[in-house]
């Protein structure tokens, strides 16, 4: 099983994917580890494209996999490889309110995460609201070949009833 979960900044696709991979014990890859050097003193390093492509290649070898992330330009050979496209879409205030949640708990190391700053998370809101306004539409364009494996999303319950 292959499985690609595609949204904004704040969309649910972390919690959705690590309940996905708890579920049915695939292992779940974050977009981000491959975009972002983590590895970097400074925030938003990013690693070279050819080092980014290689990652992605080994995990779309893999026989079964989830991948997450906000990626779409860079990542069609996901799309095509996967069995089924989750698109996450969430109202504008559930996106900004949990992003700004995750990076207070960031703040009070009450959650890892990567070394935000006040600019970074203005930076972020800002992408949050391109992301709806515009990727969103090039995302569903691009996904149009692979429309019998796309499900749009708007919510979903985790353990426990609760919402994400």
């Amino acid at each position: 099983m292959k499985i690609h979960i595609i949204g904004g900044p704040g969309s649910g696709k972390t919690s959705l994917a690590e309940k996905l991979s708890k579920e049915i014990g695939i292992r779940h890859y974050d977009l981000d580890d491959l975009q972002w050097d983590n590895q970097s003193d400074s925030y938003g390093a990013k690693r070279a494209p050819e080092e980014r492509d290689r990652l992605l290649a080994d995990v779309l070898s893999q026989k079964d996999w989830i991948i997450e992330g906000v990626y779409y330009a860079w990542c069609q050979q996901c799309f095509a490889d996967a069995d089924m496209i989750f698109v996450l879409r969430v109202p504008r205030y559930r996106c900004r309110y949990r992003i700004i949640r995750r990076f207070v708990r960031r703040k009070l190391c009450l959650e890892q995460g990567k070394k935000e700053t006040l600019k970074s998370l203005f930076r972020l809101l800002k992408w949050a609201d391109k992301y709806q306004q515009e990727n969103l539409v090039e995302i569903r364009k691009l996904l149009v070949p692979y429309s019998d494996k796309v499900i749009e999303q708007y919510t979903f319950k985790s353990a426990g009833n609760k919402r994400i």
